[in-house]
């Protein structure tokens, strides 16, 4: 009697049966034993015909376009794999492992030192592993006696070294580069003056540390006096 009464009053004002229809249960709306997202019945929306409607307006292109340089693009456009949803987990895992271990996964850097004396000025660039590649000093470019420790033979020598380097092609062994100091002489100021100008221009990028292994001493024998002119 209900349910006659029900449809009746559905077909007469469609607004209030709308609310008045029974729901049906949530038992029935469930998919028993069955994992799998439902997917619409209407064949609009399946993915298959949106991959049909896509690959045909693709295929559209090609025929109005069949230029060499759109063929390459839809080449590389179609090589490409699909990105993972948890690419972006990934990357923050690996972003804070490298936080915590900055040179765990780094190539160990090639060595520059820079020997600064008050009477010559030495730069010798080795291998990670100790072996020089290149070693020169003020006296290379003629500089005799003391004259070799002063600031313009420690700059002529520092651009002589850069320019070595990319004429050699040790740019392209060279992936990161560190600098050793060692003494506090002219030629020390002289190099960073070469390094930051702009004769170190492909060389400074290279720079990934800068560290000092002067020598200080601690007691031991007595030094000699300073001479006095």
């Amino acid at each position: 009697m209900n349910n006659t009464f029900t449809h009746a009053l559905a077909r007469a004002i469609p607004s209030a049966g709308r609310h008045c229809q029974p729901r049906a249960s949530l038992f029935r709306q469930a998919r028993v034993f069955s994992t799998t997202p439902r997917i619409s019945e209407s064949p609009d929306e399946t993915p298959s015909a949106l991959g049909r409607a896509f690959q045909a307006a693709r295929l559209e292109e090609a025929a109005q376009d069949n230029s060499p340089e759109s063929a390459l693009t839809k080449m590389m456009r179609g090589s490409r794999a699909p990105v993972s949803a948890d690419y972006s987990k990934m990357a923050q895992s690996l972003e804070a492992e490298m936080l915590k271990r900055p040179y765990s996964d780094h190539a160990p850097p090639h060595r520059l030192h820079v020997l600064s004396h008050r009477r010559n000025t030495i730069l010798t660039l080795t291998r990670p592993n100790g072996s020089p590649l290149m070693s020169m000093g003020t006296g290379a470019l003629g500089f005799r006696k003391a004259r070799r420790g002063g600031y313009d033979p420690g700059l002529q020598i520092s651009s002589h070294v850069f320019a070595q380097i990319q004429e050699r092609g040790l740019l392209l062994e060279i992936k990161s580069l560190e600098i050793i100091f060692r003494g506090f002489h002219l030629g020390r100021q002289a190099f960073v003056k070469a390094l930051l100008g702009n004769e170190g221009r492909n060389i400074r990028g290279l720079v990934c540390r800068v560290s000092d292994s002067t020598r200080i001493k601690f007691g031991g024998a007595r030094s000699p006096t300073v001479r006095r002119l």
